[in-house]
């Protein structure tokens, strides 16, 4: 086997990491879309992030189960608020969201910051590091998401809001460690408006949409040894406006 086969192996679980997100962030970005709280994923995946940094400031072995625990709780807390606060407050939903992303930001870049490598913390929770996912977190991360789409699937709005918030917080938490915030994002509101017009198949074109985002990002990092998460969200940016431009023509959705 030569050396490019090998490195070609090395981005399969990188792929697999990105199908799994995909799966998931495709059909809870259009929901996010159709509710009008865009940047809820935003805010969710940065407090989850922040469960992530306060537990390695406590000492905690990083990816341990300590850790996975607070990403969870702190995602899971957050999602909470936001779905009170929209019940309460939904004329100032977007802004509580937003205050909600920067202060989760601001509050971890404290904790970081006397950590003497709190800046390449903080790049690995933007940007991910993608390539470097260990092949042993894809099988609990595809259980979690397959459950996570089972629950949804069959029972849809039926989960009332703080249902679905509380499946969307379970899912950014398990993919923002896989990923980063920003791919997190891309895939789940790129593929959300890509299809806005789309009446029927609109899943599946996400869904198409987001994978090829991913396999050509990947390659294009490849081949030019620039990083693959920037490429990622610009590749599925352009993609998603291809697809918008020759999509159907009828009204959104």
């Amino acid at each position: 086997m030569n050396a490019a086969a090998l490195d070609l192996g090395f981005l399969w679980p990188a792929l697999l990491a990105g199908l799994l997100v995909t799966a998931t962030h495709v059909p809870l970005g259009i929901q996010v879309l159709q509710r009008g709280i865009v940047f809820i994923d935003l805010a969710v995946a940065q407090i989850a992030g922040l469960g992530v940094i306060f537990a390695d400031w406590l000492g905690f072995e990083p990816h341990g189960a300590a850790v996975q625990m607070a990403a969870v709780a702190a995602a899971v807390g957050g999602a909470l608020l936001l779905n009170w606060t929209e019940k309460h407050w939904p004329d100032v939903q977007e802004a509580v969201i937003g205050v909600s992303f920067i202060l989760a930001a601001n509050a971890a870049i404290l904790l970081l910051a006397a950590n003497p490598r709190g800046a390449e913390h903080l790049k690995d929770l933007l940007v991910g590091q993608i390539l470097w996912i260990g092949q042993g977190l894809l099988l609990p991360v595809a259980i979690v998401s397959a459950a996570l789409l089972g629950i949804w699937y069959r029972l849809g709005e039926r989960l009332g809001r703080a249902g679905f918030y509380l499946i969307f917080a379970l899912a950014v938490t398990v993919s923002v460690q896989l990923v980063g915030v920003y791919l997190v994002f891309a895939t789940l509101i790129v593929p959300a408006l890509a299809t806005r017009r789309f009446a029927r198949g609109r899943i599946a074109a996400g869904s198409a949409l987001g994978v090829l985002g991913y396999a050509v990002g990947l390659a294009l990092s490849f081949v030019s040894d620039l990083p693959p998460g920037p490429l990622i969200v610009c590749v599925m940016t352009a993609l998603g406006l291809a697809l918008y431009a020759l999509g159907p023509r009828g009204a959104p959705v």
